[in-house]
């Protein structure tokens, strides 16, 4: 039973960073096109990329109190990156440089979208086998 609602809660974290990062996204592509003012986009950014990082630490703690070895490696790279780049100070994004590395900080979401949706599917996968094995 624990394991099913580890699954469960794993599938929801992953799916709240997903959808941080399509936030992320969607205010970048407005600033792109003109929707949205430099200051207004970075600051929206801003605001939801330490709770997306929160977020994937509780995810990896909690895979790895639980026992999930295998996600909770492949979740991993994702959290290194994660804190490099808040050690580094690169976390934020910069109100008088966004339009010079807009491209880069869109193929950097995508990226990070890409690596989660096959978190996604691991967790999926996992959550069903679980439910069906917990039920059989």
């Amino acid at each position: 039973m624990w394991a099913l609602w580890t699954w469960l809660i794993s599938f929801f974290f992953i799916l709240a960073l997903l959808l941080l990062l399509g936030f992320q996204l969607i205010c970048l592509v407005d600033l792109e096109y003109d929707y949205i003012n430099p200051y207004d986009s970075a600051s929206r950014i801003n605001m939801v990329v330490l709770p997306e990082f929160i977020t994937q630490g509780v995810l990896c703690v909690l895979l790895l109190v639980t026992g999930h070895w295998l996600v909770c490696l492949l979740s991993l790279p994702y959290l290194y990156y994660n804190v490099r780049l808040y050690m580094q100070g690169q976390h934020l994004v910069d109100v008088t440089e966004i339009y010079s590395q807009l491209n880069v900080e869109k193929k950097k979401r995508f990226i990070k979208i890409g690596y989660l949706i096959v978190l996604f599917i691991f967790s999926l996968f996992w959550l069903l086998f679980t439910l069906g094995e917990e039920y059989d």
